[in-house]
């Protein structure tokens, strides 16, 4: 992710967090919502735990193929505090015990008097969720985590490997730019374990969108600019370029269940900057 729409992230947080007052005279909730979408491994969980650790904010993980019914959703989100980073993963699967209304009632938080809340919702493909569920105001910013392309494959190369040019680059930018492709994640981590030798990192990587190109018939996902519905314009382009590491592992506070739901204390970022999830620093 680079330095400008680290700031553009920062800034849209750190706005909301000042915003008491406006929220209240316009006679809204004071809370903000995100859909986060794309293929696994392409970043997600990461955002997720740099928002936290910037925020400091008390983290609920909602799994909604847990939940009984309405009753059970709203008994969890009065459970939740001010000062909440409230996730709720793969929106897409299986909630039948929920009513559509119900889960409106809580993306709206309607049933919930606190205020100063985050909602991070993410799915791997949103096309088959109800528009009403993605309506402007119900989700606030969208955005598009691609997979993995040659911009981004630098990126990592340069944090995992700390190369910025390599010898074997322009063979990486011909096989991206013939269709083969991978996840953040799976480059990331064929960087991790190859990291003593980079020439033999990017090597495996070469194999393997190699074999991904020959073997994999699915239709190449094209990298979209996001599709912000949010009030801020910076945001229109915020997309995610690297991490595969699981938000709850990056975590190191103790979690303690509500029925379906996981609560734990975020990490404390003295310095409250933004860098990248792939530096295992704090970011957004």
């Amino acid at each position: 992710m680079d330095s400008d729409l680290k700031t553009k992230i920062r800034c849209e947080l750190e706005t909301f967090l000042k915003s008491k007052q406006y929220y209240h005279k316009l006679g809204r909730v004071w809370k903000r919502s995100y859909l986060l979408y794309g293929p696994s491994g392409t970043g997600k969980s990461s955002f997720i735990a740099a928002v936290a650790n910037l925020l400091n904010y008390d983290v609920y993980n909602v799994n909604l193929s847990q939940i009984v019914d309405d009753a059970d959703l709203n008994s969890l989100l009065l459970k939740t505090s001010c000062k909440s980073l409230i996730v709720v993963e793969d929106l897409e699967k299986s909630r039948a015990r929920i009513t559509s209304s119900g889960l409106m009632n809580f993306m709206d938080g309607l049933l919930n008097f606190h205020d100063e809340r985050i909602m991070i919702f993410t799915v791997n493909n949103k096309d088959g969720i109800d528009s009403a569920l993605l309506r402007p105001g119900r989700i606030d910013v969208h955005i598009f985590f691609p997979m993995c392309d040659f911009i981004s494959f630098k990126s990592l190369a340069s944090n995992y490997l700390g190369v910025k040019e390599h010898k074997l680059f322009p063979q990486v930018e011909e096989i991206f730019q013939s269709g083969a492709t991978m996840s953040p994640a799976e480059i990331s981590e064929l960087m991790l374990v190859n990291r003593s030798s980079p020439s033999r990192a990017l090597k495996s990587v070469i194999s393997a969108l190699q074999s991904n190109g020959r073997n994999s018939s699915s239709t190449k996902v094209v990298p979209r600019l996001s599709d912000s519905v949010a009030s801020s314009p910076a945001l229109s382009s915020m997309t995610e370029d690297g991490g595969g590491a699981v938000w709850k592992e990056t975590m190191p506070k103790e979690f303690r269940k509500l029925y379906g739901l996981l609560r734990l204390k975020s990490c404390r970022s003295k310095s409250g900057s933004v860098v990248d999830p792939d530096s295992e620093m704090i970011q957004r």
